[in-house]
């Protein structure tokens, strides 16, 4: 089996996540969603998303960076702005997969 390897990048919400007023989490949101997009259009993520009902609530969201090295993919994940605000923690490392699965589509969901 052919296998293809990603930097997984496995967002949390630290225990000790700074707070903010509604307005200011508001702007990390839009800002942190930015930053994914322009992350995908540049092609340093293959993919990523929020995960939902997940045993662990400190679980917040996935990346699966393409950039062949974990340091590259640490030092973009660490520019998030909701990692720069406290709000969200890193966990960096390979992932694995079999060659091709990533362009496979999944079902289809409705966004909460």
């Amino acid at each position: 089996m052919n296998l293809e390897a990603f930097e997984l990048v496995i967002l949390r919400r630290p225990h000790d996540a700074r707070s903010y007023d509604e307005a200011t989490l508001e702007r990390i949101q839009r800002e942190h969603l930015a930053y994914h997009a322009a992350l995908r259009s540049s092609g340093h993520i293959a993919t990523n998303g929020p995960v939902l009902d997940q045993p662990d609530e400190s679980l917040c969201g996935l990346t699966f960076y393409r950039t062949g090295s974990l340091d590259e993919a640490r030092a973009l994940a660490e520019q998030d702005p909701a990692v720069l605000a406290g709000r969200l923690a890193i966990e960096v490392m390979t992932w694995w997969c079999p060659e091709g699965t990533m362009t496979r589509r999944g079902r289809p969901v409705t966004e909460p």
